[in-house]
């Protein structure tokens, strides 16, 4: 929009005072649509109204913009599915990451004798079925240069009900999500004993209690796999 200055001085000079002021005050008006035009905005159709002035980061509607931080991909979790010594599935544990800890949930459906059962993450991501079941998955998990006992593998026990159903939650610090990854989680034939062994059996656990817990053999096994 142009106005020519001429005409506007013109048109001051020759009216009378009241033209005078109508004229001031077109011009006011003027300045103030001028002042209210952007080069890149579009006209409005709207009467009396000037395109609103935008700013910042434009999505288009039904986008989400990333700065905002919402619809990022969530945390990384991982999962097992447990198997019995003869390759049957028993149940699945679950790991998902909670501040500096992990959250461990295993749930067993059938197939494990009742009773309490310990459980701990194991060396190797490998539950090979055979004669002695599950020996390919190694010793009890150390990370860190750990050497001492807990292990930092050794978990809470697992109780299993007649009905051979089973659930337990128990939260970990001693390992990173991307530490187990890849590495295995198995359930023991008894309950670990976390190397209390009362005084009058002897003046201290040896080191297959501190090994095992003497939770005796494997009898289910499972490959910790990462997932999104």
């Amino acid at each position: 929009m142009t106005v020519s200055s001429k005409s506007i001085l013109a048109t001051v000079v020759r009216g009378r005072r009241g033209r005078t002021l109508a004229a001031v005050a077109s011009i006011g008006a003027i300045g103030g649509a001028l002042v209210g035009c952007t080069p890149d905005e579009p006209p409005t159709d709207a009467p009396g109204t000037t395109p609103s002035v935008v700013t910042g980061n434009q999505a288009p509607p039904g986008e989400v913009d990333p700065a905002d931080g919402i619809g990022d991909s969530p945390k990384e979790n991982a999962t097992a599915n447990l198997i019995d010594s003869k390759g049957q599935p028993v149940g699945v544990a679950e790991f998902v990451p909670s501040g500096s800890s992990v959250k461990v949930t295993v749930k067993v459906q059938k197939g494990l004798p009742a009773g309490f059962h310990g459980m701990h993450l194991h060396q190797r991501g490998e539950c090979q079925t055979g004669s002695e079941a599950f020996t390919s998955a190694g010793g009890h998990l150390q990370v860190g240069g750990r050497t001492t006992h807990p292990a930092s593998g050794d978990l809470v026990s697992i109780n299993v009900l007649p009905d051979g159903s089973g659930e337990t939650v128990t939260t970990t610090d001693a390992v990173t999500l991307e530490q187990i990854v890849g590495k295995s989680i198995i359930i023991h034939e008894k309950p670990d004993n976390f190397g209390n062994i009362p005084t009058r059996y002897a003046p201290q656990p040896d080191e297959q209690t501190l090994m095992t817990g003497d939770a005796g053999s494997r009898i289910a096994c499972g490959v910790i796999e990462a997932h999104e």
